[in-house]
């Protein structure tokens, strides 16, 4: 079991590099300033949903972290707390952990919403942006929900597949 998990967790962060070096080349460059796809948050909600909030909760705090010191050094802290909320509260919207894609899909539009929509109060809060919230949200909020879904429809089979290999080895050894 510790060692699915492991290689889950080395997963995303598979994904976190893929994030920072492949997809932009793969963003045409008129949509580089507007598409920031957030692919290892995509994971860590199959995570909140497939395994437990309070997985989704640490994994959110620690690659939001890593996002916050790599890629986005204006304001530490941000995407770890926006990772982390988002993640956990996404968990507690589904008590369910057998997710239909349906209802996957539905988590990850509102999670992908919720993030950016968070990332965009922080940064207001602290004046690093200027602009309204409908620019944000017209411009970089609903392009970043597309992507994010196209990837989440992606990786929906595979993944969840593998998280319910991981819940299904934990079930027994829990009850024993």
């Amino acid at each position: 079991m510790r060692n699915r998990k492991f290689i889950l967790i080395l997963l995303l962060f598979l994904l976190f590099i893929l994030e920072g070096t492949i997809v932009p080349w793969l963003i045409p460059g008129s949509w580089q300033t507007r598409i920031v796809p957030h692919l290892v948050f995509i994971g860590i909600l199959y995570f909140s949903i497939y395994d437990n909030r309070h997985t989704g909760l640490l994994l959110g705090l620690c690659f939001g972290l890593l996002h916050d010191v790599v890629f986005y050094g204006a304001l530490i802290g941000a995407y770890s707390f926006a990772m982390g909320l988002t993640g956990y509260l996404m968990g507690l919207l589904s008590r369910n952990q057998r997710a239909p894609l349906p209802l996957m899909m539905i988590i990850v539009l509102i999670g992908s919403l919720l993030l950016d929509s968070i990332l965009f109060g922080t940064y207001s809060l602290f004046e690093l942006t200027h602009e309204p919230y409908t620019w944000a949200l017209s411009n970089h909020i609903i392009p970043n929900v597309f992507v994010q879904f196209i990837f989440a429809l992606i990786i929906y089979v595979p993944l969840r597949r593998q998280l319910e290999m991981l819940t299904k080895r934990r079930a027994p050894e829990e009850n024993a």
